[in-house]
């Protein structure tokens, strides 16, 4: 976005012009006018969602059909870069970048929102929040992809990642890793 960072705990100020195409409603809330977004190069996590009660939802295919798609239709519109996700039968693992403009908290809300109005249940879909852990170091990006792509494996479901259907194992990753990520180590 042309805001260069001013190292890795650095927030950009959000101005006025960024704030009216954001995407975001601010409904009947007034928000500070300083809203802060971590820069990008701080802002790929995996995170992971689970049904309520851990209802294995996604088990029958036609619900695990509509998440994905739900999934691909938000990444196709440019709201977060898709590296890697599994669809498991009560819960799901994505590997994801927001948008510059959109929130990490905003991009579980257009998953699980969208998959939720898209299902139309009379009956919770979701727990209420969502885990995130944020990947800083290229190692850090490639084994989540791989414990993403090989849960399905230690939940005994498929003997290879390959084999289940709702990966990104089956798809191939969808967006590449990160610039900022590459070649970046964990300190010692």
């Amino acid at each position: 976005m042309g805001h260069p960072a001013e190292g890795a705990g650095a927030f950009r100020l959000l101005n006025a012009a960024s704030q009216k195409n954001s995407g975001f409603s601010h409904g009947p809330f007034v928000y500070a006018s300083g809203m802060r977004i971590a820069p990008q190069e701080t802002r790929t996590y995996l995170v992971t969602a689970v049904t309520a009660e851990r209802r294995r939802l996604f088990q029958v295919t036609a619900p695990a059909e509509l998440l994905e798609q739900t999934i691909l239709d938000y990444r196709s519109q440019g709201k977060f870069l898709l590296h890697a996700f599994v669809i498991m039968p009560d819960h799901f693992h994505a590997l994801i970048t927001p948008a510059p403009d959109v929130s990490l908290e905003k991009s579980m809300q257009f998953i699980k929102g969208g998959f939720s109005f898209r299902l139309k249940s009379k009956h919770d879909v979701w727990m209420r929040s969502f885990n995130e852990s944020q990947i800083s170091t290229e190692e850090k990006f490639l084994g989540c992809a791989r414990y993403i792509e090989e849960n399905p494996v230690r939940g005994k479901l498929v003997p290879t990642p390959e084999d289940y259907r709702f990966s990104s194992a089956v798809h191939g990753r969808l967006d590449s890793m990160p610039l900022h990520l590459e070649g970046k180590k964990a300190r010692a």
